[in-house]
C-alpha cells in the first residue's frame, strides 16, 4: 500500500505543479481596448437540424463589433427541419441580408465526416471573398458582441489559430456533475501553455469557436487533410502547428453553447461518440486509460480507508490536490463549492462512457450524431 500511495502522490504532485498548471483556467482573453481595423472575416457555420439554436447563433454573429467586414456562410448540411429557411429571416432582421450566404450542402462524399465536409463547402464559398480570417463556429454557439474583436486582437499578438472553450450549458443535475469535468479533462489532455509553446508537440483547439488566418487554411489545403476526422478541431490545430503555425487556446464566458445535454444518457452518448477515437482505437491505450483513471481519481479515495497511517496520509494529500485542482472550473461555472468532491464520480462516469465507446466501435456501431453514424469499426 505504501508503494501505491507514494506512486499516486507523485502523480498528483506532477499534475498539480508541473503539468503546465492546466487546472488554473487562467488562459482568458482580456477585454478589447483597441479596435483592429480593416479585417475581412468569413464566418463559417456548419448546421444540421439546428432550428432550435440557429437564430440566436446567427443574430450574435451579425452583432459582432469589428471595424472590418463580416460575411456569414451558413452551410445547411442536409437538414430536415427549418434551419435553412430561418437564416434569411434573421439576416433581414439584422439588416444584414447582403452579409449572409446560405449554402445547400451536397451529398456526403465517401471518406468525409459530415461536419468537416460542411466546413469545406463553406470554405470553398468563402475563398471568393478573399478573407483575412475565418471564424469557425458551431450552430449552437451564441457570441457576445465583442468576442470576435477580442479574438482578432489576440491573433494580432502573433497567433495563427486562436480558439476558445466556450461556456457550456450547465443547468441540469447531470450537466452540473459532468460538464465541469469535461472542461477539466479537456485541459488536462490539452494544456493551453503547451499548445501555445512552439517547442511542444501538443496541439488542440475547441471546435465551437476557432479563429484561423485564411492563409494558413489555404496553406494546409483547406479541410481535406482532416476529412475523415471526427475530432476535427484538435486535428485541424495539429495540422496548423505541424506547418509551423502558432496556436492559442483559452476559455471564455463571452461565448456560450445554447445546446443542453440534460440527462446522463445524453452525456454518455456525447462522450462515447469520440472517446475511443481519441485513443486511436488502441486496446493498449484503452487499458492505459483505465489504469491511469482508476489510479489517479479512484485509488486515492479508496486508500483513505487504509489501516496504515503512511498510505492514508499520502492518500489524503493526493485527495487535497485533486479537489484543489477542481476548484477553478467549479468557480467558473458558479457551482456550489462542495461540487469539487464529485470529480472522482465524474471520472468513473467518463471511464464508463469510454468503455462504451470502445464496445460500440467493436460492434461496428460507431458514434451517432444528428442521425449520422461515424467512426465505424468492424463488427
Amino acid at each position: 500500500m505504501i508503494v501505491l500511495s507514494t506512486l499516486i502522490l507523485a502523480v498528483w504532485i506532477y499534475l498539480f505543479f508541473f503539468h503546465a498548471r492546466f487546472w488554473r483556467l487562467n488562459w482568458r482573453l482580456t477585454t478589447l481596448t483597441a479596435q483592429i481595423t480593416g479585417q475581412n472575416v468569413a464566418v463559417i457555420i456548419p448546421a444540421r437540424n439546428e432550428a432550435k439554436t440557429i437564430e440566436r447563433c446567427l443574430a450574435s454573429a451579425f452583432k459582432q463589433q469589428i471595424s472590418g467586414i463580416i460575411h456569414v456562410f451558413l452551410v445547411d448540411d442536409n437538414s430536415t427541419d427549418s434551419t435553412a429557411t430561418l437564416a434569411p429571416k434573421v439576416a433581414r432582421e439584422a439588416a444584414a441580408a447582403d452579409r449572409l450566404t446560405v449554402i445547400t450542402g451536397s451529398a456526403l462524399p465517401s471518406g468525409w465526416t459530415g461536419k468537416v465536409w460542411a466546413m469545406q463547402q463553406g470554405w470553398e464559398a468563402a475563398r471568393a471573398t478573399n478573407p483575412d480570417f475565418v471564424l469557425l463556429t458551431d450552430a449552437d454557439i451564441e457570441h457576445a458582441p465583442g468576442n470576435l474583436a477580442t479574438l482578432l486582437a489576440q491573433a494580432e499578438r502573433g497567433y495563427d489559430l486562436v480558439s476558445l472553450m466556450v461556456k457550456l450549458h450547465c443547468e441540469t443535475f447531470a450537466e452540473k456533475l459532468l460538464i465541469p469535468a469535461f472542461v477539466y479533462f479537456f485541459f488536462l489532455i490539452y494544456p493551453p501553455a503547451r499548445i501555445a509553446d512552439a517547442r511542444s508537440k501538443v496541439a488542440g483547439a475547441a471546435g465551437g469557436c476557432i479563429l484561423l488566418r485564411a492563409k494558413w487554411l489555404e496553406q494546409i489545403g483547406g479541410f481535406a487533410g482532416i476529412r475523415s476526422e471526427i475530432i476535427d478541431d484538435c486535428n485541424l490545430a495539429a495540422r496548423v502547428k505541424h506547418a509551423s503555425g502558432r496556436l492559442w487556446l483559452g476559455i471564455t464566458d463571452d461565448a456560450g453553447s445554447i445546446r443542453g445535454y440534460g440527462t446522463f444518457a445524453n452525456m454518455s452518448r456525447m462522450i462515447a461518440r469520440t472517446a475511443f477515437n481519441q485513443l486511436r482505437h488502441s486496446v493498449a491505450l484503452l487499458i492505459a486509460c483505465i489504469v491511469s483513471m482508476l489510479l489517479t481519481f479512484v485509488a486515492p479515495i479508496v486508500l483513505l480507508a487504509s489501516p496504515e497511517l503512511a498510505p492514508r496520509t499520502e492518500a489524503a494529500i493526493a485527495c487535497a490536490l485533486i479537489f484543489a485542482s477542481y476548484v477553478p472550473v467549479t468557480v467558473f461555472y458558479k457551482l456550489n463549492p462542495l461540487r469539487v468532491f464529485t470529480l472522482p464520480v465524474a471520472a468513473v462516469f467518463y471511464l464508463y462512457s469510454t468503455l462504451r465507446s470502445a464496445v460500440n466501435y467493436w460492434r461496428g456501431e460507431g458514434g451517432e450524431w444528428k442521425g449520422r453514424t461515424q467512426d465505424l469499426g468492424k463488427s
